[in-house]
């Protein structure tokens, strides 16, 4: 016990340079990609198995998809658990903390934690209707800010009574490190089910534009890619960024075309406490709808046309694809100077010739935000629906309250005729 404080006391008082590797991960590649790929080079081997790699989750996605909404949301969960796993451990291998007392475990329960508060609040916001009928989730929802805070107290305080002389910073280091794995997991996925719920669009193309962009921009840096573009990431160059911008913006264009026309893709995810089934049954609002616009001078000699047919969402695909192509990448780059920053190549070594789960979703998590951003700033306008749910949960006492003043302000605002006023 005294030789494991001195070492791990050692270790907390070098400084960044002196952090020791971490191993590199092993190779992945199943057997029957390694034997009929076996005379191709490396780099040629690396694009192949990139490529069958890729079609194969894509077409899992497209699985997921046609399965509901509900799988999208486990398959954000569970993406977020890996994600959160492969980043703590690095940090674990990093710092050599796996044999600090409590840590491992005080980990695992911050990411209950914080899951517990966002999901918790989801069902609030969402499934107003399913939990008046439960008077065990009516208690857990009416109290459940509190006892968000009061699981997240035990923890502090655990982590606290866990601190162990002369090994501060080494836990303190291990607990900042945590709460920021947090901060990009587990915020940035509650943000990506937020957007999911707004209709399974906001969801489609954002994601399919990261994934667009990142095949595309492989593709022409591959075949045409000769001048550098970031030293965070060598294998980066002018030509594939270039190149893989106008691929996006004219896939997300038309990919955006194909989904507004149905509405499993445009209404928003809503419950059904009936069919205890998530619904996506609406009437296409006005983003969805074909309308005629006039196509400007300059293009009109270019493309013999005055006017064109299109849904108004395209507009809107054409700055989530830039974003996802001009701005997207900085996820990557980021996660590049972090892999640099402890000597590795990739997160973990889940997908063969990918990576990690984190090497393929770092940028879909700032793109996440963006969405979010963009549709509460943009689109988003109060929704009548949302607070009807609310209002039926109120007390009759407290309805009728609503009721009277709202009558009041119809009559002011002489909406409603004075004869009414009794």
């Amino acid at each position: 016990e005294v030789d494991l404080e001195e070492r791990l006391h050692e270790l907390d008082l070098r400084s960044d340079s002196d952090i020791p590797d971490v191993p590199p991960p092993t190779d992945s590649t199943p057997e029957i990609l390694k034997r009929a790929l076996s005379g191709l080079s490396a780099r040629w081997k690396n694009w192949w198995i990139r490529g069958i790699l890729s079609l194969a989750m894509i077409s899992g996605f497209f699985l997921i998809i046609y399965l509901g909404s509900f799988m999208l949301m486990l398959l954000v969960l569970s993406i977020q658990v890996k994600c959160y796993h492969e980043i703590i451990t690095i940090g674990y291998r990093v710092y050599h903390s796996y044999d600090l007392p409590w840590f491992r475990s005080l980990s695992w329960y911050f990411l209950l934690c914080v899951n517990y508060f966002f999901y918790g609040e989801t069902v609030a916001d969402y499934f107003a209707t399913f939990v008046q009928r439960r008077e065990q989730l009516q208690f857990l929802i009416r109290y459940h800010r509190f006892i968000s805070f009061a699981l997240y107290l035990t923890g502090f305080c655990m982590f606290v009574l866990s601190l162990v002389k002369k090994h501060y910073r080494l836990q303190f280091y291990m607990f900042a490190w945590t709460h920021v794995t947090l901060l990009i997991t587990v915020t940035q996925s509650h943000l990506v089910i937020q957007n999911l719920f707004e209709g399974m669009i906001w969801f489609l193309v954002p994601i399919s534009s990261v994934i667009c962009n990142d095949i595309t921009a492989y593709i022409f840096g591959f075949f045409f890619g000769r001048t550098p573009l970031i030293k965070l990431s060598p294998k980066k160059t002018w030509e594939g960024f270039i190149g893989g911008f106008f691929s996006t913006v004219v896939f997300g264009f038309i990919f955006s075309y194909f989904l507004a026309q149905h509405q499993y893709f445009v209404c928003p995810v809503e419950y059904n406490s009936e069919t205890n089934r998530f619904v996506t049954e609406c009437e296409p609002s006005e983003l969805f709808q074909i309308k005629k616009y006039s196509v400007p001078p300059l293009l009109q000699a270019v493309l013999g046309w005055e006017t064109v047919n299109m849904y108004p969402f395209q507009m809107h695909s054409f700055a989530l694809s830039t974003f996802a192509s001009l701005i997207g990448p900085f996820g990557g780059f980021f996660a590049s100077g972090f892999k640099r920053a402890f000597k590795i190549k990739d997160f973990a070594d889940t997908i063969p010739g990918h990576g990690g789960i984190m090497d393929r979703f770092d940028c879909q998590y700032l793109m996440a935000t963006f969405v979010h951003v963009y549709i509460t700033s943009f689109i988003r306008g109060p929704n009548p629906s949302k607070l009807l749910k609310q209002l039926l949960i109120l007390q009759p006492e407290q309805q009728l309250s609503v009721y009277k003043t709202l009558k009041s302000h119809l009559v002011e605002k002489g909406i409603l005729q004075p004869s009414l006023r009794g």
